[in-house]
């Protein structure tokens, strides 16, 4: 499979959600993002943000790197997840740990991510003799697991630390406890949905079985998992002082996180920075900077930088192959 043959599935997915309505959609969140970190960011010192970078501790820094290694490594369980619930069990490993790493890394990093993730997916997954409609499911099946355990996740924080969600919504403890209760609730209703008879969704070929619930609790628990780590790594970068509870950095993170899935902006780059600014006001903002940047750093450029290395070497030995196939067809047919 080609790159050129990727073409007519880029195009048809680009028209069925319209192309102009995707940039659009963009290209103002990006003003809405910049427009606000401009704000945020107006009277910042850059000294004290150097001294801040420069008092991080080597330590903390490498626990925060070895979270994301972690998370990262999750990444593989998603796809796993994904690829056994819609019966495809012979992949290797190796293929998948190089799909689920490249796919998430480069196509989040390019914005839409649907798309993009999904091409690099196929790119990979297509030299097993899975086909477009089985990419689909696999980013269905990815993506409710992403948001299964984003809603589990930040429900329960919500639940236990209400006021952490104040100082985005400025909605009394009371109501965002509930709101907090509401997303839980509604992971219950979904697991006894499941109890009653197996589920499925789609028609025809796109038609998928739902896991039931004992899988579904495992896909839970993946989302979960790939959360409170994240939570983690940021958490271990923040200043110790002032002492602001995980509940609430796993709050504000999550909600910046999701905020920026939703926007589809390259990397969720001054979507997440500006919704974590505005939400831990507890923090010096040159602080918080500092720990945003590291943060940046270890999560988002390192990664990048890796996956893109991997698939450009991956693209060449597949040039490098063919060549050599071509090679040595013409030099039997002389």
């Amino acid at each position: 499979m080609t790159l050129a043959a990727l073409l007519p599935l880029t195009q048809t997915i680009v028209r069925g959600v319209g192309r102009n309505k995707i940039s659009f959609a963009i290209s103002f969140v990006i003003v809405v993002a910049i427009a606000t970190l401009y704000h945020l960011l107006r009277g910042i010192d850059a000294g004290k943000v150097i001294a801040a970078l420069e008092a991080q501790s080597p330590l903390r820094i490498l626990i925060a790197g070895m979270l994301v290694v972690a998370g990262y490594a999750n990444l593989i369980c998603y796809d796993l997840f994904a690829l056994h619930t819609i019966g495809k069990f012979k992949i290797p490993l190796r293929v998948v740990a190089f799909a689920s790493f490249t796919s998430y890394t480069i196509g989040h990093s390019l914005g839409a991510a649907t798309l993009t993730c999904g091409l690099v997916r196929f790119r990979v997954y297509s030299f097993w003799n899975l086909n477009v409609v089985d990419i689909a499911k696999i980013a269905f099946v990815t993506g409710l697991t992403f948001w299964l355990g984003n809603i589990f996740v930040l429900g329960g924080a919500i639940a236990y630390a209400p006021a952490a969600l104040s100082a985005v919504d400025n909605l009394p403890a009371w109501v965002n406890r509930l709101i907090g209760l509401a997303g839980l609730l509604a992971i219950g209703c979904y697991l006894i949905w499941l109890v009653a008879h197996p589920r499925s969704v789609g028609r025809a070929d796109w038609r998928i079985a739902l896991p039931n619930l004992r899988r579904t609790v495992l896909q839970i628990g993946i989302g979960t998992l790939d959360r409170c780590l994240a939570s983690l790594s940021i958490f271990m970068l923040l200043p110790e002082s002032p002492s602001v509870g995980f509940a609430t950095i796993v709050v504000i993170f999550v909600l910046a996180t999701l905020l920026g899935a939703v926007s589809h902006t390259p990397g969720s780059l001054g979507v997440v920075e500006a919704a974590i600014l505005i939400g831990l006001p507890q923090y010096q903002r040159e602080d918080l900077l500092a720990t945003l940047l590291t943060f940046r750093v270890l999560d988002f450029f390192l990664p990048l930088m890796l996956a893109t290395i991997l698939f450009g070497l991956r693209e060449l030995r597949l040039l490098a192959r063919r060549a050599h196939r071509r090679q040595s067809d013409t030099a039997l047919s002389l």
